[in-house]
């Protein structure tokens, strides 16, 4: 959803937003008059100009505006929604696309430009605002901004409405590459000892039941992130990824856009269909022109033959107590190293925790502030035996509004959440070294690469009760 930024004294236009506005609105639509013709538009209907004058489309008692949205009107017709507001002596305003008729006016909740926009500009207002007591501070940024709108908005769609994490490299940008070879995915020309960071993250997602009516499912997906420090306008790097002798290969994968290209087999092998022989087990090479930021390089799915942590959770309610059992086993396969590890136990439409007595076999329990969550820390290793257990009997008082409350976890119905991340680790076997990274550029580039396995979506389902039918499937 693309928008048009508009600031003074520094403004942008996005012809293909225009153009586009124009396709959808057909014969209704008003075009965006010149930049001195808004601006005195906008500040008439913002009641900055021509205040004392009475003027009944603006001051009527029957047109109250309750937000940011303005319609401007200029010589072409009604220009909306324009969203725009004042912040510390600066206007700041934009023209969000209407992907749809403007007649009638649809509701503002539907416009979804409208929130990219307002993001943007509280991205500018963040930016800038620090310096608004430097008026020689503040005119700078304000000249740097049309260069960091390249970078935040390059086509009228925003990409990062952090301006400020994107002022280190302003003085870098450049309008147009001045390489004719330069991509345009290359903002900027680095100039530096040259330097290769690339980490493998996979994220496992798993519903575990414990029953023999409902199966355990379990997903890995990962994503690879390279951070390219070349010198030159367009640069070529290559980089391999390498699987284990036997290890499940890699499947669903989608590339970047700077990858120059790939074996067509690697990006037709798919998780849909079941493992054969026929599926493209690597070499995975990707050559490509790295951005000058930070980026994905690709993205991938896996079908892994166990789990890293198989646990079960039985959950029984007698009286005015609940007694539960919890036991967690770390597969053999699996590196016993981790950054943290922890099993959360959410009591749903209870009351706070009154009374708990509890025996863990490794670790320690805590109850969280609003004694409605139970926090296993399990910590850094499982024991030698790879095995851990937790038994208890929890009682509540009365239910207060500050306590969670599920429409799906009712009774029994609950669940164990397991949070864990395994540095210098993949599930798939998964890795890059220094020897499959070719970079043909000058200089011997400095290569770092890292793995690491992180938890998501992490259920263990009470065995004795009922899981929800929608958790079945990932």
């Amino acid at each position: 959803h693309s928008i048009k930024v508009l600031l003074f004294p520094c403004h942008r236009r996005y012809p293909t937003v225009e153009i586009r506005a124009e396709t959808f609105n057909g014969s209704t639509h008003v075009p965006v008059p010149s930049d001195s013709a808004f601006l005195k538009a906008l500040l008439f209907e913002l009641r900055l100009i021509d205040d004392h004058i009475f003027v009944e489309h603006r001051d009527t008692c029957t047109r109250i505006n309750h937000s940011s949205v303005y319609s401007v009107r200029t010589e072409g017709g009604d220009l909306w929604p324009v969203l725009a507001f004042q912040k510390s002596g600066l206007i700041y305003a934009c023209l969000p696309l209407v992907e749809e008729t403007l007649e009638p006016r649809p509701p503002l909740l539907t416009v979804s430009g409208l929130s990219q926009g307002l993001a943007l500009l509280l991205g500018i207002v963040d930016y800038i605002s620090p310096s608004r007591k430097n008026e020689a501070e503040m005119n700078a940024k304000i000249g740097q901004l049309r260069n960091l709108l390249i970078q935040a908005c390059p086509l009228g769609t925003p990409l990062n409405t952090n301006i400020r994490s994107l002022n280190s490299s302003f003085d870098d940008i450049q309008e147009t590459p001045t390489d004719e070879n330069q991509p345009a995915w290359r903002s900027n020309t680095y100039k530096g000892k040259p330097q290769v960071n690339v980490c493998i993250t996979e994220k496992v997602k798993c519903m575990q039941y414990d029953k023999r009516d409902a199966v355990d499912t379990w997903q890995v997906y990962g994503a690879v992130n390279c951070k390219c420090d070349i010198e030159g306008s367009a640069p070529n790097v290559t980089l391999s990824l390498n699987l284990p002798t036997n290890g499940p290969p890699l499947q669903d994968i989608v590339v970047h856009h700077c990858v120059t290209s790939v074996d067509p087999a690697m990006l037709t092998s798919s998780s849909a269909e079941p493992l054969d022989d026929s599926v493209y087990s690597g070499p995975y090479k990707f050559p490509f022109i790295p951005p000058s930021d930070s980026f994905n390089l690709c993205y991938y799915t896996s079908q892994v033959p166990v789990p890293p942590i198989l646990g079960c959770y039985q959950l029984i309610e007698e009286g005015s107590q609940l007694k539960i059992t919890v036991n967690l086993k770390l597969h053999e396969s699996i590196k016993n190293s981790f950054e943290y590890c922890e099993a959360r136990i959410p009591f749903f439409n209870r009351g706070p925790i009154a009374q708990l007595e509890y025996k863990v076999s490794y670790g320690q329990l805590d109850l969280s502030r609003e004694k409605s969550l139970l926090v296993w820390v399990i910590g850094q290793k499982f024991p030698k035996s790879l095995e851990v257990s937790l038994t208890g009997t929890v009682s509540f008082g009365t239910a207060g509004k500050e306590h969670p409350t599920d429409y799906v976890c009712t009774g029994n119905t609950a669940y164990v959440k397991l949070y864990f991340r395994i540095p210098d680790f993949t599930l798939t076997g998964c890795y890059t070294d220094q020897h499959s990274i070719q970079i043909f550029a000058p200089g011997k580039p400095k290569i770092t690469a890292s793995q690491e396995l992180i938890s998501s979506d992490y259920y263990i389902w009470n065995s004795k009760a009922p899981a929800p039918t929608v958790y079945k499937t990932l």
